[in-house]
């Protein structure tokens, strides 16, 4: 097994989190703790998609049950969510800057593109406008949504400083996701990036669980 994800539901205030067992019951937990033997694992995106944003309430035992999927404002309020939490459990492949401004050069401009990294860190852009971002978990790592010309096709390809900009916040998003085991993950802010050597290296030296 490459990577699975598990299922954990954490509270308003992120004091207390429980996770998803193969019987269908919830254990408490610490919100992306490694896995334990009879957490649920889950290897298809469809599956895991359900509970990405499901809302859970206590029954009168004080079990969680799902409920309806968060509305647009839910995470205003309070209430127990639930959060897929992707476990890597062999080493994790590193992106590619050729792959990354290839996928660029590839966009037409005009269209309003989400460029990502994937979960075995291939680059990849969707049409926002037609396409869901919130729960999608083919993303791993987000970029900005672009459609100008000095961001999406050819001509961006062009721009040094952007490529290496966005290269360099992509390796950071990416390195925040193997440590955190969140899923659509932002990439950092220009002014808080590091060279690009510090993050290769970081991320050599990241440790995949153990199955």
């Amino acid at each position: 097994m490459i990577r699975c994800y598990s299922v954990d539901a954490l509270s308003v205030s992120g004091d207390k989190a429980w996770r998803l067992q193969d019987d269908e019951s919830w254990r408490p937990c610490t919100y992306g703790e490694a896995l334990q033997p009879h957490d649920a694992r889950i290897t298809d995106n469809a599956k895991a998609e359900y509970w990405v944003g499901r809302r859970l309430k206590k029954d009168k035992q004080g079990m969680l049950m799902p409920q309806q999927k968060a509305g647009r404002f839910d995470f205003l309020m309070r209430g127990i969510f639930a959060h897929a939490v992707i476990h890597h459990l062999q080493e994790a492949p590193l992106p590619e800057r050729s792959d990354m401004e290839a996928c660029i050069a590839a966009q037409t401009p005009g269209t309003p593109w989400l460029l990502y990294l994937d979960p075995d860190a291939r680059f990849r852009s969707l049409d926002s406008e037609h396409e869901p971002i919130i729960g999608n978990l083919d993303i791993a790592v987000r970029g900005e949504i672009a459609s100008s010309p000095d961001y999406v096709g050819p001509q961006a390809v062009t721009n040094e400083v952007l490529m290496d900009n966005t290269w360099r916040q992509f390796l950071g998003g990416w390195l925040d996701h193997l440590k955190s085991s969140n899923m659509n993950v932002f990439v950092p802010d220009i002014e808080k990036l590091k060279e690009e050597s510090d993050y290769l290296d970081t991320i050599h030296h990241w440790q995949h669980e153990q199955e």
